[in-house]
């Protein structure tokens, strides 16, 4: 298995490793349009990328009101551990900045994989981008 590396920064440092990720996974696997996937929040959120030596591979955000979004994993690398791990370091990371919980909006399919994370589903299901979603938060950090 290969040396999975991660660093987290600021859009203006990972915006390109960070769309790179996002834009094959939501813009070209899942058809969502380029107008829904950027917005305003990239500029002042924490963004995480996970790399395969040099290639980013997983990526994920964390908004200043303590929302997860736009968690990525390319398609390859699914099935390996590497979104727990790339949610692990971010709820590390809420817990050291004494954040009173994490929320997130998943999608319908990926309920389980965040439940075993500690998130608890909060709500009714919905549609974004014409994708299945449902709200879920954790307070214990």
């Amino acid at each position: 298995m290969s040396a999975y590396t991660m660093r987290s920064d600021r859009w203006n440092v990972l915006e390109a490793d960070a769309k790179t990720v996002r834009t094959a996974v939501f813009i070209q696997e899942q058809n969502i349009a380029e107008h829904d996937e950027w917005d305003a929040e990239d500029a002042k959120s924490l963004h995480f990328v996970m790399y395969d030596q040099n290639r980013a591979i997983a990526t994920a955000r964390l908004l200043e009101n303590n929302s997860i979004g736009r968690v990525a994993v390319l398609k390859n690398y699914r099935g390996q551990g590497i979104g727990q791990q790339l949610m692990q370091q971010i709820i590390a990371v809420a817990a050291t900045e004494q954040r009173d919980f994490l929320k997130l909006s998943a999608q319908v399919h990926a309920i389980g994989f965040y439940e075993n994370l500690g998130f608890s589903v909060e709500g009714e299901s919905y549609l974004d981008c014409g994708i299945p979603h449902v709200d879920m938060q954790m307070y214990d950090l």
